[in-house]
């Protein structure tokens, strides 16, 4: 059989297969380069994914022979990673919630021998994470913190931090039903730093790896924070809850704080943070920002080279003053409708100190139509770039 490739070397290039020739087994006969036969490996695997946890699986689809060239062993760890991260996002919340995130990690960890500790409810408050437990408390599922670390003391530290709200209703600001629908999803930044664990300690990077995922619901009980109130946090700034449904900067800022403690030679954190990232760049678009030109230059062009796209926005000073408070250190949430994203990536900005290469990662984790090799649902969105970044940073 001849088929037509409009390209070679990206993994959506190659999606479309899967569903649409006859069920069977093929071979790729062309002899194609490395990354050609990664991206045609990489591509027909994803085009055959299909979350079936909760319906009958549907008719087989056409496989493929592991083409000439191929790295196995990377192009598999890529595929489960994008698989954790959809299989995790699209779960119902009723199935996902903090104690099921925290067995995901203990099981991601005892695979890959790293270490894991989980820290659960009051106990968040005696070890120092005051904001993690304020904004999980109102639910009946305790807040936890996971803490994994893997990796040999002389190798450079990495610090990740993964936002895992595993269900946002905004709190007592509740939020309305549309815009409720999918929070399920708010733990997607927690699934991708879980997946970007999952390919750093299967490629055995030469780095010592901590990886901190608060993981919460945020739910409008009878002990939930309340607009206004003043949190206390790890680093020892005080907040003034300026909107409970913008609770997702309150536990990274306890765990990036936590995170900068050892003095990480890199900080990356993930999150589903603010629908103005989304307003502007729209749900493909993961919006990056970072306090680091270079850093910053290294993962853009990561993110063309890998065909997984990023969009830098900028860390406006200028926009500084709009966190004030009257009251504590800080406002979460100012009442300003401009800059949202903006201001949330300032707000994180102050839990990381100058001196420390920090990134952040404000993605959607939902793919909202259909497309080869895309389900409608969760989706992994800049992970392959920043794992591209990585090995050529922290080479053998």
């Amino acid at each position: 059989m001849l088929l037509g490739l409009s390209g070679l070397d990206s993994p959506w290039d190659w999606a479309g297969f899967p569903r649409s020739l006859p069920k069977g087994c093929y071979r790729i006969e062309a002899r194609l380069k490395p990354q050609e036969a990664d991206a045609a490996a990489l591509g027909w695997a994803l085009g055959s994914y299909d979350f079936q946890n909760y319906k009958k699986p549907t008719n087989p689809k056409a496989r493929l022979v592991w083409p000439i060239g191929a790295c196995r062993d990377e192009v598999t760890a890529l595929y489960e990673a994008i698989c954790l991260v959809r299989d995790l996002v699209t779960t119902p919340a009723s199935d996902l919630g903090p104690v099921e995130l925290a067995f995901e990690a203990r099981k991601l960890s005892r695979r890959h021998g790293a270490a894991c500790k989980v820290t659960t409810g009051q106990a968040l408050l005696k070890a120092g994470y005051p904001a993690i437990h304020a904004v999980g408390r109102g639910s009946s599922r305790a807040p936890r913190l996971i803490d994994i670390s893997w990796g040999k003391t002389r190798h450079p530290l990495i610090a990740i931090v993964g936002k895992g709200v595993c269900f946002d209703s905004g709190g007592l600001d509740l939020k309305p039903s549309p815009a409720m629908k999918l929070m399920k999803k708010d733990m997607g930044g927690a699934a991708h730093a879980l997946a970007l664990a999952h390919l750093i300690m299967s490629a055995r990077l030469p780095v010592r790896l901590r990886l901190l995922i608060p993981a919460v619901e945020n739910m409008p009980g009878p002990d939930a924070m309340r607009p206004l109130d003043v949190l206390k946090t790890r680093a020892g700034l005080t907040v003034e809850v300026g909107n409970t449904d913008a609770e997702g900067r309150l536990i990274l800022a306890d765990g990036l704080t936590a995170a900068v403690e050892a003095k990480p030679d890199l900080l990356l954190d993930f999150a589903t943070l603010t629908g103005a990232a989304r307003s502007a760049l729209g749900p493909d678009l993961p919006a990056l920002f970072c306090n680091d030109d270079r850093l910053a230059q290294e993962l853009l062009a990561a993110s063309v080279r890998e065909e997984d796209p990023l969009w830098r926005l900028p860390l406006w000073a200028g926009y500084d003053e709009m966190l004030k408070s009257s009251v504590a250190d800080l406002n979460s949430a100012p009442d300003s409708p401009f800059a949202g994203a903006i201001t949330a990536a300032l707000f994180l900005k102050r839990f990381v100190p100058g001196d420390v290469a920090w990134a952040h990662l404000d993605l959607f984790a939902w793919n909202a139509k259909d497309r080869p090799g895309r389900p409608v649902g969760g989706e992994a969105m800049g992970l392959r770039a920043v794992f591209s970044f990585l090995k050529k940073r922290y080479k053998s």
